[in-house]
């Protein structure tokens, strides 16, 4: 294995930790603010918006950078936005810091896809994405609950002054293995990268990691909540369910890349449709403390053993100039988590209670299950009618 992926994997993992352990942190940061929990909650959704935004705005600014450089560059304002968050005198800064520090997200992923991709052979691409992400997922089993842990006793600034320091790590990480490649040529470049959006599959790819991640994270985010004040969890409790939660991405992650190298539309397909499951049956038993911690580890095991392959796919279709599709991806990713969280804290404000979210992340999964049949009956069609006039 290539030690550049360990040092991407190390950048994914700062970054999955600022995304993430807010969601350990949601009920703190609101008492200490004023706040309620779904306001307290667009600090997700204020995050997610702003990974689109640097997601599709900053690969083509850094399209004549050397991918390490501009990858470099992602981790200092990383770095940056953590500072201001744990520094943040009120919500409204609070909020400023989590955008500062989600416009490297995107940028940093599809960046960082790209150069994952191309450091292995062919038919190994979707192992060495999962391996980067593999960094997100283990933020997730440590990080996350260690982070909420420190949020717990020292306060939640010091959660973020804690993973600035690891902003800083990331950045010695790259710096020190990550090989030097040189840039794409610019203007055709670019033309190349905006023409792949004029293919249906892309759109098809991007709309099922809008629906699946949607799913998921629309749930997560509010797991918490669910976790104290419906299943009826101590407070002490909620960062040891969230190691089961990270494990379940950790090694959902690692087995899903293998399974999409093999097979990439059968892994989608169970996969998807599992997550959706798993779902509904947590909103029908959120009061079994048992079960809900079965099915938070399997939430985030078919949840994120979607992700490489939804990478995979959006970069295979997109594979004469996959920089600003992969990033794009990452985009949908996010777009999904503001839709989620979005509509979950509107089925919470409306009275359906903290298991509402569980049902609208099963309704999101299964209508990207119905996307992705969809398109790949689509693919099929037109594979068979290609074959058909070269006959």
């Amino acid at each position: 294995m290539p030690v550049g992926l360990l040092a991407l994997a190390l950048g994914g993992f700062g970054i999955g930790l600022t995304e993430f352990v807010i969601a350990g942190l949601l009920t703190p940061v609101a008492n200490d603010l004023g706040v309620s929990v779904p306001t307290a909650g667009y600090l997700v959704s204020g995050y997610a918006l702003a990974v689109v935004f640097g997601a599709l705005a900053l690969p083509p600014l850094l399209a004549k950078w050397a991918p390490k450089r501009a990858l470099l560059l992602l981790m200092v304002l990383f770095v940056v936005g953590n500072a201001i968050l744990a520094l943040a005198p009120g919500y409204a800064a609070l909020l400023a810091g989590r955008v500062v520090a989600a416009l490297a997200h995107g940028a940093f992923f599809g960046i960082g896809s790209v150069l994952a991709a191309a450091l292995v052979a062919k038919e190994k691409q979707a192992g060495a994405i999962s391996i980067m992400f593999g960094g997100l997922t283990l933020a997730n089993v440590l990080g996350v609950p260690m982070g909420t842990f420190v949020g717990q006793q020292w306060g939640w600034r010091a959660t973020f002054a804690t993973i600035a320091v690891v902003g800083v790590v990331s950045f010695a990480g790259i710096a020190a293995l990550v090989p030097d490649a040189h840039a794409e040529s610019s203007e055709r470049s670019l033309r190349a990268e905006l023409a792949v959006f004029s293919r249906a599959q892309v759109w098809y790819s991007l709309g099922m990691t809008v629906l699946v991640f949607g799913g998921m994270f629309g749930a997560f985010m509010y797991i918490e909540p669910l976790l104290t004040r419906v299943t009826g969890f101590d407070d002490g409790a909620v960062p040891w369910l969230l190691v089961l939660f990270g494990v379940g991405l950790f090694g959902g992650n690692l087995l899903g890349g293998r399974l999409a190298d093999a097979a990439l539309r059968r892994t989608l397909t169970t996969w998807t449709l599992a997550l959706g499951i798993v779902l509904v049956v947590f909103a029908l038993v959120p009061g079994n403390k048992v079960a809900a911690a079965a099915l938070l580890l399997a939430m985030g095991f078919f949840g994120f053993g979607t992700v490489p392959g939804l990478q995979m796919r959006v970069m295979r279709y997109a594979d004469e100039a996959p920089t600003l599709a992969s990033s794009a991806n990452i985009a949908a990713f996010d777009v999904g988590n503001f839709l989620g969280v979005w509509i979950g804290g509107l089925a919470i404000a409306a009275g359906h209670g903290f298991g509402s979210p569980l049902w609208v992340g099963a309704g999101f999964a299964f209508a990207g299950l119905g996307v992705l049949l969809f398109a790949d009956a689509r693919s099929s069609a037109r594979s068979t009618a290609a074959a058909a006039v070269a006959c």
